[in-house]
């Protein structure tokens, strides 16, 4: 049943371009049928023409190569119709497929992204589906092409030759037994290739993402090496499909022109008996090419047929993953939100089997309130985070935002609430307009700028030779650690959430910045619940309610000196920061 519906998937992205696939294989039948006709007229010719009479005979032969001139005309017609608006209805549906599977990535939560390369996930939009869309184009139209011609070939060699005709397909159980031998094996070599370059697409993305600490190490030789190593694997897997393509090729060529011989000796004994007359054996030769075209063109198919069914096969696999976070049939859109949070017994775990990273907390941050997390690395304080905008599903317990489960809000509306700054700021390529924008897609200007001067980061924008329109290169690798803070923070305050997470905004830059986003974070923070996952704990002094985490939960809550006179977890970390900065 499983494979049925793969079938009926693959089938129904035909659908949209019916008319142009039908006109593909009208199109591909006729090319097919002119190919019967020429033969059938030269034997004509061949047979009866040239003992009529020579004027007779010549006006005929005349007539009939305007004929066959009309019909080549047509035949390349149809083939430039195949060749290219066929392979546009190819690229059609390979662009619905990556249509399809990016909006599945889409959807698909940090929980799968977390063990996922980005190069395979690459390979799969690309790669994959362009061999799927080659077998889409070329599939249908191969098939077609050659039943018609095998099968228009096959009645009119039996119409010229009974015996010879037989003599010629002899050979074919035994083809078809051989091909059959090498299929499975090709399909296996193909599917193991679309695994070696998915993962060599996922070393180059991985070395050219780190290119930097790659250079800055001086490690240029490992990266080659890792890449070497891959790039062997893939040639390995390649040589082994060679191989099976190779024993696959030869063969069956090898049985194509045993039939042509095969042909041409029986046809010489019939010949020399009187059985079969000249113009005969002529068009015989001639349909005996036609008849074992269809099976070159398998030969061609097969190959195609396994590249394309690894691709799709991955592909349906990529679809069938389920999305473990989506919104609930009920689920409503909350509209804005006024911010306050509740944690309710909540457990959490990365792995099913894994040790709990939250076990049994509960916390509740009032609207407008601003809260700092801090704790050693692993206590779960960015976890915590996560948790609110749902990147990540918890195990147990629940979490409500204004007394509602978050469970019950679409995903669209609950993070619609929430701005997210963290201390590894992504930017895309393009302007600074544009990342801005990213906030509020349908923002003003007017908003863009207001929203750059309130992250104190407007001036900077507008020393840069073109301004706001400064295209700031991949991931922004043309500006420095506190610019491209302050245009994550500009991107928060164009979108105006209720709530604020601020993932150890500061921790990465240097005073002069950290004092300059600090001024933007506290800006932003005003009148919003705030949550701050502090890595100095300095920056945090002034927050209302620090929450003291470990690897039990939270040890302690409370502000900056109720904690320090304590002499609790906060106060050892405090002291021990200070002690460091001294």
């Amino acid at each position: 049943m499983e494979n049925q519906n793969k079938w009926k998937k693959f089938i129904g992205y035909y659908k949209p371009y019916k008319k142009l696939f039908f006109a593909d294989m009208f199109c591909a039948l006729v090319a097919a049928g002119i190919t019967l006709v020429l033969p059938l007229i030269v034997r004509y010719i061949t047979s009866t023409v040239v003992y009529e009479e020579s004027s007779v005979a010549l006006k005929t032969i005349i007539g009939l190569a305007f004929v066959m001139l009309f019909l080549v005309v047509v035949e390349c017609a149809c083939n430039y119709f195949i060749t290219s608006f066929g392979h546009i209805m190819g690229s059609k549906m390979e662009t619905d497929m990556r249509t399809e599977i990016f909006n599945h990535y889409q959807k698909l939560s940090f929980r799968f992204y977390d063990d996922q390369k980005v190069g395979q996930l690459m390979s799969r939009v690309t790669n994959d589906l362009f061999e799927i869309s080659e077998l889409f184009h070329h599939g249908p139209e191969d098939i077609v092409i050659s039943i018609i011609k095998f099968i228009g070939s096959f009645i009119i060699l039996l119409n010229i030759h009974v015996g010879l005709a037989i003599c010629a397909f002899a050979m074919l159980p035994v083809m078809f037994f051989y091909a059959y031998h090498f299929n499975g094996k090709l399909k296996r070599a193909y599917k193991k290739n679309r695994a070696r370059i998915a993962d060599i697409n996922a070393q180059i993305e991985d070395s050219l993402s780190g290119v930097r600490v790659v250079k800055s190490f001086g490690n240029e030789e490992i990266e080659k090496e890792k890449f070497d190593k891959g790039n062997q694997a893939f040639l390995e897997s390649k040589k082994n499909s060679y191989m099976c393509m190779g024993g696959y090729h030869a063969g069956l060529g090898a049985f194509t022109t045993l039939i042509t011989i095969i042909v041409v000796v029986a046809g010489g004994i019939f010949l020399t008996q009187g059985s079969l007359k000249v113009s005969d054996f002529v068009a015989f030769i001639m349909y005996i090419s036609t008849f074992t075209e269809p099976v070159k063109k398998l030969i061609n198919f097969t190959e195609q047929f396994q590249n394309g069914i690894s691709g799709y096969e991955r592909f349906i696999e990529m679809l069938a993953v389920e999305p473990d976070i989506t919104d609930r049939k009920d689920a409503k859109d909350v509209g804005t939100l006024q911010g306050e949070i509740t944690f309710n017994n909540v457990g959490f775990a990365y792995n099913q089997t894994g040790d709990k990273v939250l076990e049994h907390l509960n916390l509740s941050i009032k609207e407008g309130e601003y809260v700092a997390l801090v704790g050693s690395s692993g206590a779960g304080k960015t976890t915590l985070c996560s948790l609110i905008p749902r990147f990540y599903e918890v195990n147990e317990g629940e979490i409500l935002i204004d007394n509602i489960p978050i469970k019950e809000m679409t995903l669209k509306s609950l993070r619609r609430n929430i701005g997210i700054v963290q201390q590894d700021v992504y930017l895309f390529a393009g302007t600074i307009m544009d990342n801005i924008r990213y906030g509020k897609p349908d923002a003003t200007e007017e908003e863009v700028y207001m929203a750059a001067k309130n992250a104190n980061a407007h001036e900077f924008i507008m020393s840069l030779p073109e301004g706001y329109e400064t295209d700031i290169g991949q991931r922004g690798v043309k500006l420095s650690g506190g610019q491209k803070q302050r245009l994550s923070l500009a991107r928060v305050f164009l979108k105006n959430p209720s709530i604020l997470i601020f993932d150890e905004a500061t921790s990465a830059l240097d005073n002069e910045s950290e004092k300059i986003v600090q001024q933007s974070l506290e800006r932003l923070a005003k009148d919003r619940t705030t949550i701050v996952i502090a890595h100095r704990l300095s920056t945090i002094r002034n927050a209302g309610r620090i929450v003291v985490l470990t690897e039990d939960g939270i040890a302690e809550q409370g502000n900056h000196n109720q904690l320090l006179e304590n002499n609790g977890v906060y106060a050892k970390l405090y002291n021990m920061q200070f002690q460091t900065n001294e």
